[in-house]
């Protein structure tokens, strides 16, 4: 290590190089085998030939090319273990995150507090209050949605996931 910092660019390319042949959790393959189908040669397998350089280099042109087609014939199963297993990770996150996820049941007649996002008009910068209300629960959709109603009685068209309300507690 140096306490120099003018040489970064200098060891970008090594450090790109090591992000790119790093195996993936999301995928189970590096980056470098997506795009190239096929594993790097790193330097250290050129001046110490490993296995898979020295029956490449025995090969003969049409054996070769022969090797190769075989090779890209391949991709396409390739592909779909990457697929695979990028769903599989995806399921695993999702079971990991809705473990955590606590269920909010509203009934009809309850009032609650609305949420004020950042991309609606009601939003007023980050030290106006970040919820409004006070609603009345009027229907409870299925999967979380309810439909509120103002104090007024005046009823909303749209239902409002149950992620962006909470009890208000008189």
């Amino acid at each position: 290590m140096t306490d120099n910092y003018k040489g970064w660019h200098e060891k970008l390319p090594y450090a790109l190089l090591g992000y790119r042949i790093t195996s993936r959790t999301s995928t189970g393959v590096t980056p470098y085998l997506l795009v190239y189908d096929t594993e790097v040669v790193i330097p250290a397998e050129v001046e110490i030939p490993s296995l898979r350089i020295v029956q490449e280099a025995e090969l003969d042109n049409a054996e070769w090319v022969r090797d190769r087609y075989e090779q890209l014939a391949l991709i396409d199963e390739k592909m779909m273990v990457v697929i695979c297993h990028c769903q599989l990770y995806r399921q695993r996150m999702a079971r990991a995150f809705n473990k955590r996820v606590k269920t909010r049941l509203f009934q009809i007649g309850q009032m609650v507090l609305k949420n004020i996002f950042p991309h609606q008009d009601e939003y007023r910068g980050k030290f106006a209050p970040n919820w409004q209300g006070h609603y009345v629960v009027r229907k409870v959709l299925s999967r979380g949605a309810v439909v509120l109603a103002e104090m007024d009685g005046q009823q909303w068209l749209k239902p409002i996931n149950s992620d962006a309300i909470k009890h208000y507690y008189a």
